[in-house]
């Protein structure tokens, strides 16, 4: 049974996952350019096994290394992922990226579903698009 209303937006429950060639340096390169914040970080020696980085406004991320061996059930090509953060102010976050240094894939404009978005790729290849859509409503 649902938690939402119908009418309603739902709640982000759902946690995009990476593999990286270096999570550490993906992980400050998201606390720092685009505003994540570091809740857990698990290593074996310098390979990180698991992090989550929250999203301020709901949602977040789950990454670590890759190369933790053939048997890994999660493996997939680094620098191949794309994520949507959803922002009250897609205008700061964009700023704040730019300010960054990031390598912007797509400037920020409207859409015609409502949406005021942009797109950044990562250090490792990653495409991360800011916007203020929250999805449609259930029915």
């Amino acid at each position: 049974m649902s938690a939402h209303q119908p009418g309603s937006t739902p709640a982000p429950t759902v946690w995009h996952c990476f593999r990286c060639a270096d999570a550490r340096r993906e992980i400050d390169w998201l606390v720092s350019t685009l505003g994540f914040v570091e809740t857990a970080c698990y290593s074996e020696g310098d390979l990180v096994t698991h992090a989550e980085l929250l999203w301020p406004e709901g949602g977040g991320v789950m990454l670590g290394d890759a190369g933790r061996g053939a048997d890994d059930p999660h493996a997939t090509p680094t620098g191949t992922g794309l994520a949507y953060m959803v922002t009250a102010d897609s205008e700061a976050v964009y700023r704040r990226a730019v300010e960054s240094g990031a390598d912007v894939v797509l400037e920020l404009r409207d859409t015609d579903y409502g949406d005021r978005t942009f797109s950044v790729r990562d250090p490792e290849g990653n495409v991360w698009s800011v916007g203020q859509y929250r999805g449609e409503p259930l029915p």
